[in-house]
């Protein structure tokens, strides 16, 4: 029997990637985002390409509602969930703490915390009934150090960084693996988002360098994912070979 994962953002970036790396490697999927009609040509891409079976759920994780809605209106078979890839984040703005936009930083809370918080709290304890699972979140650099005007972004990934911990903590004693990937900088659409749109200011966040790209997260991904059941990985950091702090990048 085929295992199932589910990932979170899976419309564009890591989320893709891991959507193609798992697929490659004969998972069924479970793809979330919130449009729906990227999902769709990628569910029909990996079905062609790796027959495997892909089930595609378009909705906003920051929606307790809408996560509730769509996850437990899932068959019973893809409920037998083996490992959850929180993918689903993003920045908004890089203002310092005075000029903060509100709206971005509600945005990020909703979406990097809550929005993790809630998938969790529903299939965690799908993983709980079917005595197994792991849980891949999402984190960055930017939950172990602080750069300039990174402020709420940083602390969400704090956040994220904490909460980690803490599912491990309380979910271990479930047999549940539960790990955090931090990556530094990878070049997907994340500065884009994060500078709405201008895609000359995100371009210039990768010049001079050679950023990691989203496929190498996704192999990184796969292999924390792919160790034996007594094997856990609990915490790890990826970065380019240029970088050595958020803010210590050698450009050419």
């Amino acid at each position: 029997m085929a295992k199932i994962a589910l990932i979170t953002g899976a419309t564009a970036g890591i989320g893709e990637a891991c959507a193609h790396t798992f697929a490659r490697e004969g998972y069924n999927l479970i793809l979330t985002g919130r449009r729906m009609d990227r999902l769709e040509a990628l569910a029909q891409k990996l079905n062609k390409k790796y027959n495997v079976e892909v089930a595609v759920s378009s909705f906003d994780v920051r929606s307790r509602e809408q996560v509730i809605q769509n996850l437990e209106g899932l068959p019973a078979k893809w409920k037998k969930i083996n490992v959850l890839v929180n993918n689903a984040g993003l920045s908004q703005g890089l203002d310092p703490i005075q000029n903060g936009n509100y709206d971005d930083w509600e945005t990020m809370i909703d979406t990097n915390i809550k929005g993790l918080l809630y998938v969790s709290r529903v299939v965690s304890n799908w993983m709980i009934t079917n005595g197994h699972g792991h849980i891949i979140n999402l984190g960055s650099i930017a939950g172990k150090e602080v750069y300039p005007n990174g402020n709420v972004y940083c602390a969400t990934k704090h956040a994220v960084d904490a909460l980690n911990k803490g599912m491990r903590m309380d979910l271990v004693q479930h047999g549940i693996r539960v790990t955090a990937i931090h990556p530094g900088a990878v070049e997907t659409e994340f500065s884009e988002v994060r500078f709405k749109g201008d895609k000359d200011r995100a371009k210039k966040v990768y010049e001079g360098f050679e950023p990691l790209v989203a496929d190498d997260v996704a192999e990184t991904i796969w292999f924390v994912a792919s160790r034996p059941a007594h094997v856990n990985i609990s915490d790890l950091v990826i970065m380019p070979t240029a970088q050595a702090t958020a803010t210590n990048i050698v450009r050419k």
